[in-house]
């Protein structure tokens, strides 16, 4: 999920896209209406959930994430987290009460291969119990391979600055898919590639001149292992996920990953949180207080109008979106979590009815976690209070019964109308969003 630099709004480039505006002309096309009753997605589309191994499961063993704790680097101790490990199990039936079809999880490297060249039985045994426990439930896995969490012993080798390291991530990766390819999960590579690298730059002391050598060995890995899953598991669906950044997509994600593996995506699986619009141009990111961040729910609809004119023959997938809170008080902004929910999957709605193929949604999260460094961002449907209550009950929010109903209906009511009106203009897929933005029915 969510990290603290995670879902930043470049303002010097909003500004370039600002003048780049004025002289914008509208599309060729005309958006359609916007309908007076909206349809429910269809019967094949995906609801999940979504969790990170190293920020939900605790009993973390030596990897570069408990390195940065270690050393001070975060603002709150790691604890053991919300202890999935040992919770895994009613983690994963609360899931499943909310009626969702596909739970995201990551199979954490450091647990599995504690030394080169060793693995560690009991920590497959473990992600064999939760696989399995998800299909009983009824649910399909999403499995995700790198969610920035590498072992202790390649930090010593250098991380991704050793040379080494795609032939050492490969050999833990096909472990992997042999041993869960039968439980046909949906895969995810790596996790938002650009939030990785600026990770690794700002917690990791990776030299900014590493970064594209980086970009280019996580580029080399994915593509090595879509060729390997594929032999494994005919028929596979595998991403990478992209953390969409309003203003500076193409120059981002586009320019340093999206394009390198292009021929090896079978879905495009997308990270929206955040929107900027000219209203909210002078906002200053903050990477720690992510509550004070904009919110846009129509923003997912550009976000899913740039992949599909980019990718127009391969599924969308929404693999994280949520909206955090500060320790789970009220937002400022008065913006539950339930409606926030409900004005975003309206918007997911509007995508297929225009033509979008969106297939899948994934909640962030099913509980709150360690938000890469402190338990104060909350993202949970369920809450829990890490650092003040020691038997982590997971309490549920507004938005357990809104996602409840959304999944048996397939979606909002026909005659729904989000609580927040779209704005006139967003950087979200800058030209087209505001040369011809999206409205709702008077």
């Amino acid at each position: 999920m969510r990290s603290q630099s995670r879902r930043r709004p470049l303002v010097a480039l909003a500004a370039a896209t600002t003048a780049l505006l004025m002289g914008a002309t509208a599309p060729a096309y005309a958006r359609p209406a916007p309908p007076a009753l909206i349809a429910p997605l269809g019967p094949d589309f995906l609801w999940g959930v979504a969790a990170s191994g190293y920020q939900s499961e605790g009993h973390a063993p030596d990897s570069n994430w408990s390195r940065y704790v270690a050393a001070g680097k975060t603002t709150d101790p790691y604890l053991d987290t919300v202890d999935f490990f040992t919770r895994f199990r009613s983690d994963i039936e609360l899931a499943s009460r909310l009626g969702v079809e596909v739970y995201r999880i990551g199979i954490e490297w450091a647990r599995v291969q504690p030394a080169p060249g060793v693995w560690d039985e009991s920590g497959f045994r473990f992600y064999d119990q939760v696989v399995a426990a998800i299909e009983a439930a009824g649910m399909r896995p999403m499995i995700t391979l790198d969610h920035w969490v590498y072992p202790g012993w390649e930090v010593d080798r250098g991380g991704w600055a050793n040379p080494g390291i795609v032939e050492d991530w490969l050999a833990n990766a096909r472990t992997v898919v042999d041993r869960y390819a039968s439980a046909d999960p949906l895969w995810v590579t790596f996790n938002e590639p650009a939030v990785y690298v600026l990770n690794e730059t700002r917690q990791g002391g990776l030299s900014p001149t590493a970064v594209p050598t980086m970009f280019d060995r996580i580029a080399q890995a994915h593509n090595s292992i879509y060729e390997y899953i594929h032999r494994v598991q005919p028929g596979a669906m595998v991403t990478s996920n992209v953390a969409y950044i309003p203003a500076a997509e193409d120059a981002v994600n586009g320019a340093t990953l999206v394009g390198r593996i292009a021929d090896r995506l079978d879905y495009v699986g997308i990270d929206y949180y955040y929107g900027l619009s000219p209203d909210t141009l002078t906002t200053t990111t903050n990477f720690t207080e992510l509550w004070k961040n904009p919110l846009q729910p129509e923003g997912i609809y550009y976000a899913l109008q740039h992949y599909a004119r980019l990718f127009p023959n391969k599924p969308l997938y929404i693999v994280e979106n949520g909206i955090p809170t500060e320790n789970g008080l009220p937002r400022a902004d008065g913006y539950t979590r339930a409606d926030n929910l409900r004005d975003t999957v309206y918007w997911l709605q509007r995508a297929e009815a225009d033509g979008i193929d969106v297939m899948g949604y994934n909640y962030w999260s099913i509980t709150d976690n360690y938000e890469w460094g402190s338990y104060t961002p909350r993202f949970g449907l369920y809450t829990v209070d890490v650092l003040t209550d020691p038997s982590l009950t997971r309490r549920p929010t507004d938005a357990v019964a809104a996602y409840t109903r959304i999944t048996a209906e397939n979606g909002v009511p026909a005659d729904y109308r989000p609580t927040r009106a779209p704005a006139p203009c967003s950087f979200v897929d800058a030209i087209a969003s505001c040369a011809d933005p999206v409205t709702i029915p008077r």
